[in-house]
């Protein structure tokens, strides 16, 4: 595993610039979601009456704020416009996968990063397996989600309401890591003309090495995380800015020696 991991951080150095464009598009990302959603929260906030609050005051507020959410069209437009976001974005990171993954696999032939080139040639295969992944993901919502509901009304508080979803809430995780490593063995299989159905072979005759790199990345991320969330409490200011900034480029490095690390199993399985 270890070779795995050092092999992943030299393709990971050798794409030190797909590194910055993956920082730079969840930077921009993180920021139009955060200024889109500010700008319908915001206005609703506004209204609160934090001169004088008394409960009449905050009671009338909530019956306002209901009235704009659910008989005004701000709702409805707020859900197309993210809705038609969250589509941009389901096009847009597959592509950039179809580029990073077919660079992965002509990375040793020695002719620099190829990310435009595998755009080009490999972004339909791609996109078709991202889009079924997400919908696989989402497969349990319309069991889980009207469960959840109908437990809300007859749980005595809410956290027997939580604990009770705990364990589906990890079952649902686990059940998303094993679809979402299978369909990226098969999305390296359609980057490299392998065959989308022998990668998935590939994938379950591999299990453990694939999750063998995958948690020891983890958890240098949750390390990160968790060293990230002490400096936060401890310092405040610009310099806290910065380190959270610098955080989002330390996600986005841990993202692609990820990646890369997983197609070095594929790559030994394959040969």
């Amino acid at each position: 595993m270890r070779q795995r991991l050092k092999e992943g951080w030299d393709i990971t150095a050798r794409h030190k610039h797909v590194v910055v464009i993956l920082f730079l598009y969840r930077l921009l990302w993180g920021f139009f979601i955060y200024r889109f959603i500010d700008s319908v929260v915001t206005p609703v906030l506004a209204r609160y009456p934090n001169e004088h609050p008394n409960s009449d005051a905050a009671h009338l507020f909530l019956i306002e704020a209901q009235f704009r959410l659910l008989k005004t069209d701000l709702l409805h437009e707020f859900l197309w416009m993210l809705g038609g976001m969250l589509l941009l974005r389901m096009v847009l990171t597959p592509l950039l996968n179809a580029g990073v993954f077919y660079s992965f696999h002509h990375s040793s032939e020695g002719e620099g990063t190829q990310v435009l080139n595998g755009i080009r040639g490999a972004w339909k295969p791609v996109v078709l397996l991202y889009w079924l992944e997400s919908g696989f993901l989402l497969l349990p919502a319309a069991w889980l989600l009207p469960m959840a509901k109908e437990r809300f009304f007859t749980e005595p508080s809410l956290t027997n309401w939580l604990q009770g979803l705990l364990p589906y809430a990890a079952a649902w995780l686990l059940y998303g890591l094993i679809v979402h490593l299978a369909f990226q063995f098969m999305q390296f299989g359609a980057v490299s003309r392998e065959g989308i159905p022998k990668s998935l072979g590939l994938a379950l005759r591999r299990a453990f090495p694939l999750l063998g790199v995958t948690f020891a990345l983890l958890g240098i991320g949750l390390a990160v995380s968790a060293a990230a969330w002490a400096i936060s409490l401890l310092w405040s200011g610009f310099l806290a800015v910065t380190l959270h900034q610098a955080f989002h480029f330390v996600r986005s490095l841990l993202k692609i020696w990820t990646s890369a690390a997983q197609y070095q199993v594929w790559r030994d399985s394959e040969a």
